[in-house]
């Protein structure tokens, strides 16, 4: 069973690099504490978190589709926040997600994973995009909906329903 890494705790003064509202998250942001809102179109947040972050096709904003499971992940996104201009990523996911709005999202997924295939031959042919490995990436976030997030939610949903990492006891919420 995996455990939940509860990663806000250990952000520290690095918390005040998230500035972004939940009111203005991508949509295509992965359920957990940390998101995009609005970011800028620099393209930093792959070159910081390659295996956390990815751009939105239209406006080449970022967003989350891995949230940080280990300290190490946890730095490379701090990073990405800390070189977005406009502050746009936040850490506050945990006081707006909710058991019904994961679950939602789950059954919303399809339209993440049409909106990635829809958009990889753009990515392959814009060659800003294509150098930072969008399209790979891409088809790693609809591989990672399709394989293990359905168990990294259900541990996400225990969590926020008790507030602590699952034990091999426990019994795990159905997504």
């Amino acid at each position: 069973m995996d455990l939940y890494f509860d990663a806000v705790p250990l952000l520290g003064d690095a918390r005040d690099s998230f500035r972004g509202q939940w009111s203005e998250r991508q949509w295509l942001n992965v359920p957990g504490p940390f998101y995009g809102a609005e970011t800028d179109n620099c393209g930093t947040g792959r070159i910081h978190a390659p295996g956390l972050v990815l751009y939105e096709a239209d406006y080449f904003t970022e967003y989350v589709y891995r949230q940080p499971r280990n300290p190490e992940e946890l730095r490379q996104l701090v990073d990405a926040a800390q070189q977005e201009v406009f502050g746009g990523y936040g850490c506050d996911g945990d006081s707006h997600w909710t058991p019904a709005s994961v679950r939602e999202w789950w059954r919303e997924r399809r339209r993440v994973v049409e909106y990635l295939a829809d958009r990889r031959a753009d990515w392959e042919a814009d060659d800003a995009k294509a150098g930072q490995g969008v399209a790979a990436a891409a088809l790693e976030y609809t591989a990672y909906i399709e394989g293990g997030l359905a168990s990294h939610l259900r541990v996400y949903l225990f969590w926020l329903e008790e507030r602590r990492s699952p034990a091999a006891t426990d019994r795990l919420p159905v997504l």
